[in-house]
């Protein structure tokens, strides 16, 4: 059965970070998903386009330089007391799911990210229920996030889903 502690925490921001997007970190997640748009690496091209500046991969906003903080790439925004991604992982291991499998996100895109944005992520526990199978039980989690830039413009929102045993 899933302890209190964990099936409280639907509804519950859990983590809140800030970050600033770099002109390379764009340029290196681009290289690492091996696309070569000149929005993302070329100055020159993407200042002449309409976006007027450098641009991120619309993956780039939900990878790991988004997912915990703090860190050495983001800080946790002032005020807030949250368990974190890994801090709610450990909690589901010790209720005894160790292993987790990623189910899927899903993304709805605002606006681009731009090199030099300040980008503030915040996710909250949508939903988790535990269900019996065959094999054991299973925990579904379900995690939204919302992405603001400094002028507090939503720039994306995410929906990601994990299957904890």
């Amino acid at each position: 059965m899933l302890p209190e502690e964990i099936k409280s925490l639907v509804g519950q921001v859990f983590s809140t970070s800030i970050f600033e997007v770099e002109k390379e970190s764009i340029r290196r997640f681009a290289d690492a998903v091996g696309d070569m748009n000149p929005l993302y690496r070329d100055a020159e091209y993407a200042g002449k386009s309409r976006y007027g500046s450098i641009i991120a991969p619309p993956g780039f906003i939900s990878s790991v330089w988004f997912w915990e903080s703090p860190s050495e790439k983001g800080t946790e925004a002032p005020g807030t007391e949250s368990p974190g991604l890994f801090g709610l992982i450990d909690a589901l291991a010790r209720a005894g799911y160790r292993s987790t499998l990623d189910s899927g996100i899903d993304y709805e895109f605002f606006q681009p990210v731009r090199a030099g944005d300040t980008i503030k992520s915040t996710s909250v526990i949508k939903d988790i229920k535990e269900r019996k199978s065959e094999d054991g039980n299973m925990v579904f989690l379900v995690t939204d996030t919302t992405y603001t830039n400094q002028n507090g413009d939503k720039v994306a929102t995410t929906r990601w889903m994990t299957i904890h045993r």
